[in-house]
C-alpha cells in the first residue's frame, strides 16, 4: 500500500432497501451482496479505512487530530482563530466541540469499516488461508487503534464489534474504558500473531507485526500493566525486528525519509489526489494534509493557528551536548531567533512571533521551500510528510519506564541511553533511583515528542497535569478541572441520538 494506493480507495457502501417498499433494484448500486468479491475490493475497503486517519476534520493524523491531540498540553497553544480549536487548547470546550466530536464520528466510521471486513472477508473468492488470517489481523489492528484513540480521548464509549443489521443495533449503552482497553488489546494481540513483519514496496505502509506489539505495549503502559508492557515492548528490541533509531532526529520529519528504520507505523501522505485538502471523502479529496500551512507562518502564507509554549522552549535548554552545543532536537523542532537561522528560505527576522512565545514550530513543516502554496496544487499545499503514528523512539522510553516502575531503574539505562546519544548528550549519571530515573523518562519524552501529540496523554497517565500546567506559560491553563478535562465529553449528538448513551460523569 504505497500513498497512492489511498488516492484510489473505493468507500464501501453499506445500504439496502425494504423489498415492502420498493420491488425494483438498481443494478448499479453496490451492496453487501455485490461488492465483496475478489482481493481488489478487500483492498478498496482497507484504502477507506486506512484513509480516514487523515481525514481533514476527524482523522486522528489529519489537520484537526493533530491539533486536538496536541492542543490541550502545556508545550502547545492553539489561537482564536478557530473557535473550537481554541475552546479545547484552553479547556473551555463544551460536548458539542467540532474537532472532538469529528474525532469520534470518525473512529467510529473506521470501526465500522474494519467490522464491515471481518464480517465479510468468508465471501471473496481466491484469497488462501495465509492470506485471510492477514487481512483479518490488519482490520483488528486498525480497529483497536481506533479504540486505542478512543479510550485516551473519550474513556467510556459504545463498543461495537459488528455491523449493525437492525435500528436496534444502533442504540447500545456505553461501555466501561476498561472494556473498551480490554478490546483495543484483544485487537492488537490477535493482529500481532498474524500479520507480517514487513511489506513489499508496493504495500509500504501497511500494518505490521510491530506495528500491533508497539500500541500492544504502549496499551499496557496506559494501564499500567508494567510486567506486560516489558515482555510486549522487548520483543521489538531484538531480532527478528530490526528497528532503529535514525542518526538524525530531524530526518524523521521530512518526506524524502517516510517509512524509515524507526517508523513502526505511520499515515501515509501524498500531494496527489484532488485539488482540495479540505474536500472530506470525495473525487476532490488530496492524499495530503494542510497541517504544514495551518502550523506555518502567516510570512509564507501560513495561518499561524499554533505555537510551542516558552516551557517548551526552556525544556529544550536544561541540558546542553557534549560539545556545549543545544540539544539538536530542538533545532529540528522550533524555530527560533538564533544567528544565522533562516526559514522558507528567508532570515528569522522577516517573521513576526504572535502570542507572547518566543518561537514557533519547524516539526513536520515544508520550512525548505519558499512559501506553503507550492505544491503541486498551488492554492493550497498538502503536505506530503507521513505523520509518525509510532516511533522506536517511543518503543524504547516507554520500556525504559516499564523496568523503571517495576523498581528496576538500572535496567532502562541501555534504552533511555539511546535516546540520549542520538541527541549527542552527556552520558546519565550512574545509580539513578526510580523517582531520578522517572523524572529523566518524563524530560526525554517531552523533547523527543513535542508536536506528536504525546505530552498531554504522558501527563495525564503520569497524574502530572494539573501540576505541569500550573507550572507553565499556557494560555487557558486556569480553566483546566482536574478528570473533567482528562477527558473528552461524549459528543451531545450522540446523546441526543442514541437513547442508551450516557454523558461521561464528569460532564454532566
Amino acid at each position: 500500500m504505497n500513498k497512492i494506493f489511498f488516492a484510489i480507495a473505493t468507500t464501501v457502501v453499506m445500504a439496502g432497501c425494504s423489498s415492502k417498499n420498493l420491488e425494483l433494484t438498481n443494478p448499479n448500486k453496490i451492496t453487501t451482496e455485490t461488492f465483496w468479491k475478489n482481493e481488489a475490493d478487500v483492498q478498496s475497503a482497507f484504502a477507506a479505512t486506512y484513509g480516514l486517519f487523515k481525514n481533514v476534520d476527524g482523522g486522528y493524523w489529519g489537520v484537526r487530530g493533530v491539533e486536538l491531540s496536541n492542543g490541550r498540553g502545556d508545550d502547545f497553544f492553539i489561537r482564536n482563530d478557530v473557535s473550537y480549536l481554541y475552546q479545547l487548547s484552553t479547556f473551555t470546550n463544551t460536548p458539542d466541540n467540532a474537532a472532538a466530536n469529528n474525532v469520534f464520528n470518525i473512529s467510529y466510521r473506521a470501526i465500522f469499516r474494519a467490522n464491515q471486513i471481518l464480517e465479510n472477508i468468508d465471501k471473496v473468492s481466491g484469497l488462501d488461508d495465509t492470506k485471510k488470517k492477514q487481512y483479518i489481523a490488519e482490520a483488528k489492528f486498525l480497529r483497536g487503534l481506533h479504540y486505542y484513540i478512543l479510550a485516551v480521548n473519550f474513556g467510556a464509549v459504545p463498543l461495537r464489534t459488528t455491523v449493525p443489521v437492525s435500528t436496534a443495533d444502533y442504540f447500545i449503552p456505553v461501555s466501561a474504558e476498561s472494556d473498551i482497553w480490554a478490546q483495543a488489546i484483544k485487537d492488537f494481540t490477535e493482529a500481532a500473531a498474524d500479520l507480517p513483519l514487513s511489506y513489499s514496496a508496493a504495500d509500504l505502509g501497511r500494518a505490521t507485526k510491530g506495528s500491533a506489539l508497539g500500541f500492544l505495549g504502549k496499551s499496557y503502559v496506559y494501564l499500567k500493566d508494567w510486567p506486560n508492557a516489558e515482555t510486549t515492548l522487548k520483543q521489538l528490541t531484538v531480532a527478528p525486528f530490526t528497528y532503529q533509531l535514525m542518526t538524525n532526529y530531524g530526518d524523521n520529519f521530512t518526506a524524502a525519509n517516510d517509512n524509515n528504520i524507526e517508523s513502526l507505523f505511520e499515515i501515509q501522505l501524498a500531494d496527489v489526489g484532488g485539488t482540495n485538502p479540505w474536500a472530506g471523502e470525495n473525487a476532490n479529496e488530496s492524499i495530503g494534509v494542510t497541517t504544514a500551512q495551518e502550523f506555518a507562518p502567516s510570512e509564507v502564507s501560513g495561518w499561524f493557528e499554533v505555537s510551542p509554549t516558552d516551557k517548551l522552549f526552556n525544556e529544550f535548554q536544561i541540558e546542553k551536548t557534549t560539545t556545549d552545543e543545544l540539544d539538536p532536537r530542538m533545532y529540528a523542532t522550533l524555530m527560533w531567533d538564533y544567528p544565522g537561522a533562516t526559514f522558507y528560505n528567508k532570515p528569522f527576522s522577516a517573521f513576526s512571533l504572535q502570542f507572547g512565545y518566543k518561537s514557533m514550530y519547524k516539526k513536520y513543516q515544508n520550512y525548505t521551500k519558499d512559501n506553503e502554496l507550492t505544491g503541486s496544487n498551488g492554492g493550497s499545499y498538502t503536505s506530503n510528510i507521513n505523520e509518525k503514528a509510532l516511533r522506536y523512539a517511543d518503543v524504547l522510553l516507554l520500556l525504559s519506564e516499564a523496568v523503571t516502575m517495576q523498581s528496576r531503574p538500572v535496567d532502562a539505562y541501555p534504552y533511555i541511553t539511546l535516546v540520549r546519544n542520538r541527541a549527542k548528550l552527556p552520558a546519565l549519571t550512574a545509580g539513578l533511583g526510580e523517582t531520578q530515573m522517572m523524572a529523566e523518562i518524563r524530560h526525554q519524552r517531552m523533547l523527543e515528542f513535542a508536536r506528536e501529540g504525546q505530552r498531554f496523554y504522558d501527563l495525564k497517565r503520569w497524574g502530572l497535569l494539573q501540576q505541569e500546567l500550573t507550572n507553565s506559560d499556557k494560555v487557558g491553563k486556569q480553566f483546566y478541572v482536574v478528570k473533567k478535562h482528562d477527558y473528552f465529553p461524549i459528543p451531545q449528538d450522540e446523546i441526543n441520538s442514541n437513547s442508551k448513551a450516557e454523558q461521561n460523569s464528569y460532564w454532566k
